[in-house]
Formats: C-alpha cells, structure tokens, sequence
C-alpha cells in the first residue's frame, strides 16, 4: 500500500469527512480503524489492517508506506494517553514523517476540563516524537451544543455566564484537509471555534426558536451537576469529564473565538443558527 496519507477514526464524523474530502481532492487516502466492516466505502481509498491505538505492532502495519498521519483522538477512556502514545510511537517507527492530531481548545496539563487534559498530554508526546507535526486544537461541536438539551427543554449544568465557541464538524473537517494538503503548518496550533462564543442560556434561546418551543438553560452547582447525573451509572472519571466540560466554560477557558477556520478554509466559520439550520435531526428530539 501506498497512499501518503493515513486517516484514522474513518468512521467517525471527523476522519470520515476528511477521508472523503482527500479522495475527492484526487488523492488516496488509507483508512485506519480496529473494525474494517466500519470504514466507510470511499471511492479512491485503501483500507489498511485492522489496528487499535494501543496495539503498536498493528499501529505499525496499519502506517506502513504512510508519511502523514491524521491522527483523531481515542475514546474518552483511563488509558486513552497510554494508547495514543503506543500509537504515535508506532506511526514514526513505520516511517510516519508529520502528524497533524485533532487536540481541544485550551488544552493544558491544569486544564479545568479533565479531558482536555489528556490532549495536552499526548501533544507533549507528539512533540518529543521528532515527528513534524500540527495540532487543530477544536471547540466543543455544534452539534455537542444542540444535544445539551434534554428533551424535557433544559440545559442542566454548572457553566455559570460563561461562553462557549463552538464549532461545525464539516469547518474543522475543512479546516484539517487545508492543513493536511500544505506544508506550511508545521509547528503550529490552531484554534477551531465558531464565530461567536455563546452562553448557554443564548445556546437555548437559539435553539427555542428553531425547535419551536421554549428551552431554557438551568445552571447548576459541582454537587447538583454530580447527583443529576448519578443516574446513569457511568464510573467517575466519566462524571468528572461531563462535569468539568461545563466548568470549563464558566471558567472562560471555552470562550475564545479564532480566525482559524475562515484563515484556512477562505469561508466564514458556521454559527450555531446556520449550523441548525442545516441540521434539523441535531435537534429533533426537542420538536414539540
């Protein structure tokens, strides 16, 4: 196999958009995922062996031959560092040359937001790798936004007044395949927000107009946010994740707006409006 750039997470809403965008650019993008039968059927691109991030010995196969890696973050899990390590590891062993990571805004080992912590994390391995690399630091999804709301109409939790910059799927997709087709970004952070930092309760008027009923944005304390969501039984470090993403907008270390997107794309970033307007199913479950 040959392609020169290899996509993981294919399935997913990032890689998938972005391994199709290459291929209609006219290249030959290698699909990487642990599940074959997953991996989108995209005109133009190779499927590469099955491989999961922490299996290096299958990292290495799959990012053989392939000089730029598109590298989509694990799972929120407890070992998702370890495996992203194995993995950028395995890649430069295979002769990967760049590395361009999809990171999180405001990544940084005291990050408010437990997740984003593991981003910086891998970051830091990346850079030690020696490979040339880019990180697209994104916001929280637009489409992230719209599923806050629980079909009862309420936003529940503790992000105070903070603002929040959230951002398309397709500008980062765009944003990543502009980056990933130049040489002239490596070394370099950027930021992947939306055009306007929202606050939650402007995040519900939006989506009270479009869902056409009311919904309504309801702060809550740490120990409100933790018993609202005991319910679903999910471990702790998952709690903490959900919990500290709404902390971490109160905090402002949600809030900040890039050019990034129109920069590298030549287009305005999507707003939430235009975003929902677009993408009716994202709010579906609040229609009366």
């Amino acid at each position: 196999m040959s392609p020169a750039i290899a996509v993981t997470g294919a399935s997913g809403r990032i890689g998938g958009r972005i391994a199709r965008r290459l291929s209609t650019a006219g290249l030959t993008p290698r699909l990487l995922g642990r599940d074959p039968k997953r991996l989108p059927l995209i005109e133009g691109s190779a499927l590469a062996p099955p491989a999961a991030y922490g299996d290096g010995e299958a990292m290495r196969r799959a990012c053989d031959g392939a000089r730029t890696l598109f590298l989509v973050s694990a799972r929120e899990a407890p070992d998702r560092v370890s495996d992203h390590r194995t993995a950028v590891d395995a890649a430069v062993a295979a002769g990967v040359e760049r590395i361009v990571y999809v990171s999180f805004l405001g990544a940084a080992p005291d990050a408010t937001f437990t997740f984003a912590r593991d981003h910086w994390h891998t970051e830091e391995h990346i850079r030690a790798s020696g490979a040339r690399h880019t990180f697209l630091r994104d916001s929280f999804y637009l489409s992230s936004l719209a599923q806050m709301a629980g079909a009862d109409g309420v936003i529940r939790g503790p992000a105070g007044a903070g603002r929040v910059s959230a951002v398309a799927h397709d500008d980062i997709a765009d944003a990543a395949v502009a980056v990933l087709l130049s040489d002239e970004h490596d070394g370099r952070t950027h930021d992947l927000t939306g055009p306007a930092a929202l606050t939650l309760a402007e995040a519900a008027a939006e989506l009270s107009r479009f869902a056409g009923r009311e919904i309504v944005y309801q702060p809550e304390t740490r120990d409100e946010a933790y018993a609202s969501r005991a319910g679903y039984g999910a471990p702790s470090w998952e709690l903490a994740g959900w919990v500290t993403s709404y902390e971490a907008v109160a905090t402002g270390e949600m809030s900040a707006v890039s050019d990034a997107v129109p920069r590298l794309t030549g287009r305005p970033a999507t707003s939430f409006g235009d975003f929902l307007r677009g993408a009716p199913e994202a709010y579906a479950h609040l229609l009366p």
